[in-house]
């Protein structure tokens, strides 16, 4: 009897334990579709702003926060939804769990009760009935037309108003980064990618004084039929089998007793959707953005494609560099010939004079044929009102590059070993180096403050730049630097920095103050320059207990003052060096980089920041990217969510945000789950994270030492690259079979083949254009 009234009591809850798991995983897919329920969708901020009275530039930025606003909201709530529904599967299946789990076994009034409990055990093994009937396909998440929707998943800025059909929209939505199936370029490369190949392994033959023979000739020939099968593979319709679980979802999770092991078969007719040509979209936009008088760029910070007029674009470089006073024009006079002359004399006489070795004079020495002048372009800062414009130097193949390169290999270890102990490379870091000031030190009155530091690379003076290099020198107290002397680096770098120029818009120009932001160099520079800045600062920080850290141009502090002493400090810094112009934000919550930190109550509170500008946009699941590096953007995100989240709760939501992100990129939700839990076993945690467990395991992960990169033996080791496409999943396994047929008892049998990839152009190479005419 007792067994009967739980059979009785259980059955309902399993049918709504089955209810409650298919409204998860219908949850699930409309955040996969980006289709969220009406109650969230319709949620819409908007009104009306008279244009008789604002200005353009102020009503676009309204609008744009309006649609910020909207969008934050309904992934919030969409979110909170998607949560509350797997809270209430995971407490009634745990409910279920328990009640199988205390099913009786022993006899109760005469009754054979092993027999009901096999009994019991039997009926839950069985299909469901009806359910087996029934059956539902979903169809693949990249075949679902959701190209007109933008309710919560990344969004293309169309500030340049064009019209876009939807196709054209479909495309700029999947992303800067996206890589369509291109097998036409991977065989069209194969034949010069099999020569570099055939020239590396006789190479080696010939280090080991032995002739290739025919083993070379015969790998190469089969290596190359088994390309082409991989690029030719014809795309046909295909009959697809695939079984159907009819079976309750809700019993996935649960007991062994509970779970139903029917299932049926059977085939189904998938028609295939016509292949989209995206070639042909990609040439179509092009020409749609040309005439429009339209610029496609990515965006500065949350990288999603950007349409802006080309007048827009102009009025503010204009207003850029009359700002700076940083750059002259010299019009229409190209100064590539010129420089090019001047750079070769220049190493010419220090060769001469016996400052520089003849191989050194050979490795920094430049060809008129492989060189060309650097260019101009911008990148929109969409999330700031007005939508200003970060300057990017492209120069690539400029003249000084590889002396610049040079300098910076040599000096840049210096300088971070110098600096050491007041930078930081990441937020990670930060958490540390807060973590431990702040058990000794951290109060209720303890303040935050974020200081910025305005155009550093274009306000620090050329002279005093390269002045700064010598101060490091002399500090560290170093005669020479890889074989050059001091006086040889000094030179070099005044070079350097004395000649950068570039074309924009047809014109020319040298850059007069600072230095150009895609120079090596100049990083360093502005880092040597900031840190004898920033000396008399530290010092005084930390000789009233605070702390203070530095990332290239964010300055973080943490002090226990009170805050008008702190902004009355901040102004006397503001007037050592007219070169540097600080911005201040101090308070007891403060956002670094992409770190949060808080103040409450005494107690030091840290969770992922997301600046204004973030949409959630990575690598979609359908770009054709080998599989590892999709593993490793779920890997590194949900490392640092438990690296900077100091409650489990945060945590909670930092994870969850980023599956949603993640789905809304295509990623399936099992393999979301299965690289979470990938991750954790990485460091040991093989068991769920939760309230009581979760300080103690992120503590442990983030003492783990971090992982030295190998030191590679280039005598050991091949690098061997080929241009990826769908078609080659199993293409290293079939590679290495071959290696080992023909060399692995061959004079290069130690050699280990490292096989990479070399990936087709994606959508921001295809369809951007920075140099000099182009924008």
């Amino acid at each position: 009897p007792s067994q009967w009234n739980i059979h009785l009591m259980l059955k309902p809850k399993v049918k709504l334990c089955s209810t409650k798991n298919k409204n998860k995983t219908i949850a699930t897919k409309r955040v996969e579709y980006d289709l969220p329920p009406k109650f969230i969708s319709k949620i819409d901020l908007t009104f009306k702003i008279d244009e008789s009275i604002v200005n353009k530039d102020e009503i676009q930025a309204t609008y744009d926060e309006m649609r910020k606003i909207t969008k934050d909201f309904r992934t919030q709530a969409m979110k909170l939804y998607v949560q509350s529904l797997e809270r209430e599967y995971e407490l009634l299946s745990n409910e279920i769990k328990r009640i199988i789990q205390g099913f009786p076994s022993e006899n109760d009034d005469g009754f054979d009760a092993e027999a009901g409990c096999a009994a019991f055990k039997q009926y839950h093994q069985l299909p469901s009935r009806g359910r087996a009937k029934q059956s539902r396909t979903f169809r693949r998440p990249d075949s679902h037309p959701i190209t007109e929707r933008g309710f919560l998943a990344p969004a293309i800025i169309n500030q340049a108003n064009i019209k876009l059909t939807k196709q054209e929209h479909q495309l700029l939505r999947l992303g800067p980064r996206f890589i369509f199936d291109d097998p036409k370029t991977a065989a069209r490369r194969r034949t010069t990618e099999l020569a570099t190949l055939k020239r590396k392994i006789e190479t080696r033959f010939f280090e080991k004084k032995v002739s290739p023979g025919r083993p070379v000739e015969q790998f190469i020939a089969e290596l190359d039929v088994l390309l082409q099968n991989l690029h030719n593979i014809p795309m046909t319709k295909k009959r697809i089998k695939f079984n159907k679980t009819q079976t309750n979802k809700s019993f996935d999770n649960l007991s062994s007793i509970i779970q139903s092991s029917q299932s049926s078969q059977s085939q189904v007719i998938i028609r295939q959707r016509k292949k989209k040509n995206y070639g042909r979209i990609v040439k179509r936009l092009k020409y749609k953005i040309h005439m429009a008088n339209t610029i496609l760029r990515k965006t500065d910070k949350s990288k999603v494609f950007h349409l802006g007029k080309v007048d827009h674009y102009q009025k503010k470089s204009e207003e850029y560099m009359d700002k700076t006073q940083a750059y002259q024009c010299l019009g229409a006079i190209d100064p590539l010939p010129d420089l090019i002359q001047r750079t070769n004399r220049y190493l010419l006489d220090l060769r001469l004079a016996k400052w520089i070795t003849q191989k050194q004079y050979e490795q920094l020495s430049i060809k008129p044929n492989e060189v060309e002048l650097a260019h101009l372009y911008y990148l929109p800062k969409v999330h700031k009102p007005g939508t200003p414009l970060r300057p990017i130097i492209s120069g690539l193949k400029h003249p000084t590059i590889k002396i610049s390169k040079f300098l910076d290999d040599l000096l840049r270890p210096l300088f971070d070993q110098m600096a050491l102990n007041s930078t930081v490379t990441s937020g990670f870091d930060l958490v540390k180096h807060l973590q431990q000031w702040s058990r000794n030190n951290f109060k209720r009155e303890t303040l935050f403050c974020t200081i910025d530091v305005t155009d550093l690379y274009t306000m620090v003076s050329q002279i005093e730049g390269v002045l700064s290099l010598r101060k490091m020198l002399n500090k560290l107290k170093l005669k020479q630097v890889g074989g050059l002397k001091i006086e040889t680096i000094i030179r070099l770098s005044r070079f350097v920095m004395k000649n950068n120029y570039f074309s924009y818009n047809g014109q020319f120009y040298h850059q007069v103050r600072g230095g150009a932001m895609g120079s090596p160099l100049t990083l360093t520079i502005s880092n040597c320059y900031m840190y004898f800045f920033e000396r008399q600062i530290i010092n005084q920080i930390r000789n009233s207990g605070g702390l203070y850290f530095r990332y290239i141009d964010d300055i973080f502090i943490s002090v226990n003052w009170p805050i008008r002493h702190l902004l009355k400090e901040v102004d006397r810094w503001n007037q050592f060096d007219p070169n540097i112009q600080l911005s201040a934000n101090i308070g007891s919550s403060i956002n670094f980089l992409d770190l949060h930190i808080e103040n409450q109550d005494g107690q030091l509170y840290t969770t992922v920041y997301q600046k204004p500008s973030y949409e959630p946009y990575y690598l979609p699941f359908n770009s054709v990217h080998p599989l590892h590096m999709k593993k490793n953007i779920i890997f590194t995100m949900l490392l640092r969510a438990i690296r900077y989240c100091s409650t489990f709760q945060t945590y909670l939501n930092d994870r969850e945000k980023l599956r949603m992100a993640l789905l809304l990129n295509k990623y399936p939700n099992a393999f979301i789950d299965e690289q979470f839990n990938n991750m954790l076993l990485k460091f040991g945690i093989d068991q769920p994270l939760n309230f009581t467990n979760y300080k103690s395991y992120r503590q442990n992960i983030i003492d783990s030492p971090i992982k030295e990169k190998v030191p590679i033996n280039y005598e050991k080791t091949m690098f061997i690259h080929f241009t990826y496409c769908s078609s080659m999943k199993t293409f290293p396994f079939k590679f290495h079979i071959l290696w080992n047929k023909y060399f692995g008892e061959s004079p290069i049998n130690e050699l280990l083949p490292v096989l990479g990839t070399r990936n087709v152009q994606n959508l921001q190479r295809r369809l951007t254009h920075t140099r000099s005419g182009k924008y």
